[in-house]
Order: structure tokens, then C-alpha cells, then sequence
């Protein structure tokens, strides 16, 4: 089992943490605090590949394996973990229309959205289908060549924003929920009346909340959605009918690789300037780096930081490799390493001690970017149930 990285991989880290160092982190503080979201650096993004890493080639995109993809976001959210966040959602939309979308749709919009001349969002949760995603109720009701679709999406990133929509609706309508038989529906049946859609982000009965200001991710917009009577083409259906939630659970698979991910760089990079804040700042007539309780959190630190890395690689070896465990392994990777980041961010904060809570250092922004990570792509509570079915399922082996 070889750990290092090879050739290409390597390549692709510093390609990533050059573009970090010259564009995302010159610019974090200013896009965090006037709320900007950077379109023309996306664009640029764009341009370097950064939008399209593990979309197929065949489409326009660079056809990486989640584990290169992986290191590619790591080494740019230690630039802006806001950014690179989102970068995250445009690939995993980008890949999801690449992937299922009928040809005429895929040519339509894949060349613009590896570009970054469209940015797209994802439209999953609903303001009473979070975690339990089964079930939405927004609706796509067939009506000749057209679908229409009704309803209302919560916490969607970029939205009012991005050109772009892909959008989880019921298309099953005995299914709906608030239905006489929904009772006696289980889960996987709700499951499988969902279905996906490409929409145009700026079609006629598409409306747009206020911008929710937030605790972090501030370079970037969300937005609850509303449609109202949105009529889009047949062939803008993702697959088959009853497909999406499948499809939604594909992309969930690597979206909780790509936000640990996030994650890792974001804590890298605040232990990097930890540790060189320690080596400088003096108190008692020598450098804080001296005491052994700092020693001690250091270490501590890297620790932890190493073994997360080192899971969120096995789990995106484990997806790329088609394991059928890779979503257990995804679960435990995303758990660990949003855990893993936030605490060490947290940590790094504590050893600027005053210095860290005010806006001069990045450490207070680290902080509060990174906390959502235990929230979205699936709460960590949610992971240890999705892992502790694996652990007690039948045959099921987690090595």
C-alpha cells in the first residue's frame, strides 16, 4: 500500500495551491465581510479545471478520480474554505448532468458550466426535509412534453446567483407526503418517486428568498428557492423517472468527500499559522512555542489532522475503487474530518489566544467556516446512523 502521492497527483496539488495563494486567500477577508460572492475568480477557476475535476472527460471535464479531487480541494480551501466550498456543489452538479442528463441537454450546458460561464446550484433540502430527504414535497407533474413543478427549496448555495439548478421534486403523485396513503409508505417507497431535473435558474415562477446572513460561508449566497408553476422540458429529466434520490445519494457519496476535504485544508492551513504564530509571539521572556502545553496541542493537532487526511483518502479510494461499503467509508470520513477540523481550528484560535478572536487574524473566519461542515452534506448524526447500520448489518464488512 503506497501512501505517497504520485506524479500527477503532486502536480495537481501545487497547481491548486498556487492558484490558492495568488486568488482565493488575498481576496477571503474582503469576500467574507462585504459578502462577495467572486464570480470572475470562478471563472478563472474555470479555466484551471477547478469546476469540472471529476466530471467525465467526454464532457469537457478533466475526468479525475475522487482522490485527486479530493487533494485538488484540500489544497484550495487552505486559500477559501467559502469558495472552495462551492466549487464543491459546482462539480457535484456539473458531474450530475455530465453524468445522467439526455445528450442534447448535456451538450447544452456542460460547456458552459466546465467553464464557469454558468455556475450551477443544488436543490435537495426542503424547510421540512433535511436530514430525511425522502421526504420533499416539491412536485414535477408531467403535462404533455413539459413538467411542471411547485414547491420550495431551503439553504441552497449560490441560489439567485448561479444560472443553473438541478432540482430533487416527487413525480409520483400518490407519493406525495400529506397524502391519505402516505401512512403507510415506507421510505424507500418515498425514495423512489423522487426524480431530478436540470431547470434554468431565471425560468418564469422561479423566485428567490432574501440572502440569509450567515455564521461563515460568506463568499457565497443562500437562498430558498420557490416555484410556482415552473414549466421546463421533458427532456430536461435526469435519467428515468424515480431515479433522483439515487442520483441525489451518488453525488452525496463524494460531496462528503469533497467537504472533509474542505475541511482538512482549512485546518492545515490554521495549524500553519499557528504554528508560526507560537514560534513569534513571546510571553514570560520566551517564545510561546516553548511551553509544553502548546507542545502538546501541536502535536494533538497534527495527530488528529493526519489520521482524518489519511481517512478521507481510504474513503475516496473506496468510492473511486466502486467498494460496496464506499458510502459507510464516506460517512466515517466526513464525520471524522469536519469533527477533526473544527476542533483543530478551534485550537488554533485558543493559541492566538485575543488575537484569534479579532478579524486583523484569519483564524476567527477558519472557525466559523468551517462549523457547517458538520452540518451539511448529511449532520455527523446522521452519519453514525448511516454507519452504524453498516456495523450491524448482515455480512457487512467496515476493515
Amino acid at each position: 500500500m503506497d501512501f505517497a502521492l504520485n506524479e500527477d497527483q503532486r502536480a495537481f496539488a501545487e497547481a491548486a495551491m498556487q492558484f490558492a495563494q495568488e486568488q482565493l486567500a488575498p481576496n477571503a477577508a474582503h469576500w467574507d465581510e462585504n459578502q462577495v460572492f467572486p464570480k470572475d475568480v470562478l471563472r478563472q477557476a474555470g479555466e484551471m479545471g477547478f469546476l469540472s475535476l471529476y466530471v467525465p472527460e467526454e464532457a469537457g471535464g478533466l475526468g479525475l478520480a475522487r482522490l485527486d479531487s479530493s487533494i485538488v480541494f484540500e489544497q484550495l480551501a487552505m486559500g477559501c474554505t467559502s469558495t472552495t466550498a462551492f466549487m464543491t456543489i459546482h462539480n457535484m452538479v456539473s458531474w450530475m448532468i455530465a453524468s445522467f442528463a439526455t445528450e442534447t441537454v448535456r451538450n447544452k450546458y456542460c460547456p458552459k458550466l466546465v467553464t464557469g460561464e454558468l455556475l450551477a446550484s443544488y436543490c435537495l433540502t426542503e424547510a421540512n426535509a433535511g436530514s430525511d430527504a425522502a421526504s420533499l414535497t416539491t412536485t414535477a407533474v408531467i403535462q404533455g412534453d413539459h413538467y411542471i413543478l411547485n414547491g420550495a427549496k431551503a439553504f441552497i448555495s449560490g441560489a439567485g446567483d448561479t444560472d443553473v439548478l438541478v432540482v430533487m421534486a416527487r413525480t409520483a403523485s400518490n407519493d406525495v407526503k400529506g397524502s391519505d396513503t402516505k401512512e403507510n409508505k415506507s421510505q424507500e417507497n418515498n425514495a423512489k418517486a423522487i426524480s431530478a431535473f436540470v431547470v434554468p435558474a431565471d425560468a418564469d415562477g422561479i423566485s428567490y428568498g432574501r440572502k440569509e446572513p450567515k455564521m461563515g460561508w460568506n463568499s457565497q449566497p443562500t437562498r430558498a428557492v420557490t416555484f410556482s408553476n415552473v414549466s421546463i422540458p421533458a427532456e430536461n429529466l435526469l435519467g428515468q423517472e424515480g431515479e433522483g434520490f439515487k442520483f441525489a445519494m451518488k453525488g452525496l457519496d463524494g460531496g462528503r468527500i469533497n467537504i472533509a476535504s474542505c475541511s482538512l485544508g482549512t485546518a492545515q492551513q490554521a495549524l500553519n499559522n499557528a504554528k508560526q504564530y507560537v514560534s513569534e509571539r513571546k510571553q514570560f521572556g520566551k517564545p510561546l512555542s516553548a511551553f509544553q502545553t502548546v507542545q502538546f496541542s501541536l502535536a494533538d493537532m497534527t495527530t488528529e489532522l493526519v489520521a482524518a487526511r489519511q481517512l478521507v483518502r481510504y474513503a475516496a479510494f473506496k468510492l473511486d475503487q466502486g467498494d460496496p461499503e464506499a458510502t459507510a467509508y464516506c460517512a466515517m470520513a466526513k464525520r471524522f474530518a469536519t469533527d477533526v477540523g473544527f476542533k483543530v481550528c478551534d485550537k488554533a484560535l485558543q493559541l492566538y489566544g485575543g488575537y484569534g478572536y479579532i478579524k486583523e487574524y484569519p483564524l476567527e473566519r477558519y472557525f466559523r467556516d468551517v462549523r457547517v461542515h458538520q452540518i451539511l452534506e448529511g449532520t455527523n448524526e446522521i452519519m453514525r446512523l448511516i454507519i452504524s447500520r453498516r456495523v450491524l448489518a448482515e455480512g457487512a464488512e467496515l476493515l
